[in-house]
């Protein structure tokens, strides 16, 4: 294993990009997506199955573990990869969102933020010192920036505001990082849906030097067509030598479609809360479990499919546990999403390297058009 970080391009197809990120726990291959450890586990999930998927890393979540159990708790064991039995690299994201999203009584100023946390109202401060002493307790291969997210529709004042304030916090946390060798610390761009903005914020970010820059503030409720005019945008002008991380993104059509727009790293909670909700991610489209008609379809969910909890159960089965609200139809389900999605970036990974990433684009979202309803 390397003992630095360190990323390189080995093919890109467009402006696609089949890559490596290289670090002491381990390498991950780009592009890459990220299952959501939020509080130290990923949910319904053993770790070890997560590996066996394809997972080469994880995200933690900087904002519920300072919460529960502690950042400093978690630093005496050892660090989140020896309490989540996860050798492997983790990224965590800053708290920023969270605390912008889910925290009561929150006040922001120049030097970060107070708030009083969502479970038991105590209070908290996070600056960007804090947060990068607190990912470090956690011991994370990859540190986020502390940032402020505007929730869109804004005003552009108000957005260029906090593009402002994100891009000083971004020079804190860079000195409060240091030099940590095998480790990185990523800038995110902010900008909200204004395209000048975010280039300006790349840029700032670029003279930087960091070691990866992600794109934040984006799958926050705006329409597709937005997200990826802001990632042609901004794409352009981080570094090339440099892994670009899409934070909170998304559906499989997203991962595609900002994959083409030059996106190495992805993370969301969709696969797995949707497999606790009762929903399948499959070739052919999303299968809504919670429906009547799969009450006596013995069908499996991909017959085809490497991955048990797809190829072994039958609809009828499934559709039984998530109507009786069965922990086991939330893991198998789960354990489905996630085979998919990691299934999903291979092929990606694949197509770029063979040069036919448009071709396979299509297919797979012609497949997803195609559904898999039992033949009459």
């Amino acid at each position: 294993m390397a003992d630095r970080f360190s990323f390189r391009l080995l093919a890109t197809d467009g402006k696609a990009r089949r890559g490596e990120i290289s670090m002491p726990r381990g390498v991950v291959r780009t592009p890459a997506f990220m299952p959501v450890g939020t509080g130290g586990t990923v949910k319904a999930m053993y770790m070890d199955q997560v590996r066996a998927l394809g997972s080469d890393i994880i995200l933690g979540n900087t904002y519920h573990l300072m919460l529960r159990p502690g950042a400093e708790r978690v630093g005496r064991l050892g660090g989140l990869h020896e309490f989540a039995r996860w050798p492997h690299p983790i990224l965590t994201d800053s708290g920023g969102f969270q605390v912008m999203s889910l925290a009561q009584l929150r006040k922001l100023g120049e030097n970060g933020v107070t708030f009083r946390s969502h479970i038991d109202g105590a209070p908290y401060e996070m600056s960007p010192e804090r947060s990068i002493e607190i990912q470090g307790l956690l011991d994370s291969d990859i540190q986020m920036q502390l940032d402020e997210c505007v929730a869109l529709p804004a005003k552009e004042s108000e957005v260029e505001r906090a593009m402002e304030l994100s891009l000083r916090w971004a020079e804190r946390c860079k000195k409060a990082f240091g030099d940590q060798p095998g480790k990185a610390m990523f800038g995110i761009v902010q900008g909200g849906d204004i395209a000048k903005l975010r280039i300006r914020s790349a840029q700032s970010l670029t003279a930087m030097e960091l070691k990866g820059y992600a794109v934040g503030g984006l799958a926050v409720g705006e329409p597709q067509a937005v997200m990826l005019e802001m990632l042609e945008a901004t794409c352009p002008e981080l570094p090339v030598d440099k892994p670009r991380y899409l934070m909170g993104v998304g559906t499989p059509d997203d991962i595609l479609k900002s994959v083409a727009r030059g996106i190495d790293m992805f993370d969301c909670v969709m696969p797995t809360r949707a497999g606790r909700h009762g929903l399948a991610y499959t070739r052919r489209g999303k299968v809504n479990l919670r429906n009547a008609r799969h009450a006596e379809d013995p069908r499996p969910l991909d017959k085809e499919s490497d991955c048990p909890a797809a190829r072994d159960y039958s609809r009828a089965y499934l559709h039984h546990l998530v109507k009786s609200g069965e922990a086991l139809g939330a893991m198998l389900l789960t354990w489905n999403n996630l085979a998919y999605y990691q299934r999903l970036m291979q092929d990606i990974r694949d197509a770029i390297e063979q040069g036919d990433l448009a071709q396979r684009s299509a297919l797979i979202a012609e497949g997803w058009e195609r559904g898999d309803l039992p033949a009459r």
